[in-house]
């Protein structure tokens, strides 16, 4: 089964998720302005929405994403591996985005450095990451995930202003997060030996992967219009708390 780290709006099973980050998209576009760098194409969803705001667009990622880029003359994909940006100049963008993908990073310091070698003075960078404190159980695609805190203490060793904000769910988007909760909880039941906790990451990420995939699907035949009826829509992006789903940071 392909990793849930990647979701499509092809696999129903991932709706929740992908509503909740292409609101981010749509939150992002207004933002967006001049010589963007997405860091983080994923299966692309998200290009088409920013691309229109942009003057000219470069997508990057480790992996070549299902997109027919000859639909949108002013974007560009370029195959990397983050934080290695090495082929781009110094103060080249104007707005650099990134979501979903700071808490894959191992080096992170490394990682903000780098963007703001990148952005011309006054440009902007806009984050998205999973909210630690809602996280339910440990990913082991993520090397950290990151508090309201900690990723502004984080940003705020080379960026001078930084808006905290929060992505959150209405009653719908929060029935299925309390639903999934309940599910995971009675998983984690059979893993007497907690290997969630202790094993290494490289070996429990295809058993994550499978059992996410699972849980995923038979919450869709149990609770179909639970998972299928939220959409964008359902998320609000207000002041970052503790109680958000993902923090929505921009720094300049």
């Amino acid at each position: 089964m392909a990793t849930a780290e990647r979701v499509s709006p092809a696999e129903i099973s991932d709706n929740y998720v992908f509503q909740r980050n292409l609101f981010a998209y749509h939150k992002a576009a207004p933002l967006i302005q001049g010589y963007v760098l997405e860091i983080g194409t994923g299966t692309g969803y998200g290009v088409e929405l920013i691309a229109h705001h942009a003057q000219r667009l470069i997508t990057v990622d480790k992996t070549d994403p299902p997109v027919d880029f000859g639909k949108l003359p002013n974007t560009e994909f370029r195959k990397l591996n983050a934080p290695d940006f090495s082929m781009f100049g110094d103060s080249v963008f104007d707005t650099i985005i990134s979501f979903q993908v700071i808490e894959h990073i191992e080096n992170d310091v490394l990682f903000v450095n780098e963007i703001r070698r990148m952005l011309k003075p006054g440009g902007r960078f806009i984050v998205t990451t999973p909210n630690r404190r809602m996280s339910l159980t440990r990913n082991p695609w993520h090397v950290r995930e990151y508090t309201c805190s900690g990723l502004k203490q984080l940003l705020g060793g080379v960026f001078t202003e930084i808006k905290p904000q929060g992505i959150y769910g209405n009653a719908r988007v929060m029935n299925y997060y309390e639903e999934n909760k309940r599910r995971i909880a009675r998983w984690l039941k059979f893993d007497v030996l907690q290997l969630n906790r202790w094993m290494p990451r490289g070996l429990l990420c295809p058993v994550y992967d499978l059992l996410n995939r699972i849980n995923r699907r038979q919450l869709l035949r149990t609770h179909p219009l639970l998972t299928k009826h939220i959409r964008a829509t359902d998320f609000s992006l207000k002041a970052a708390s503790d109680d958000c789903l993902d923090l929505f940071y921009v720094a300049a």
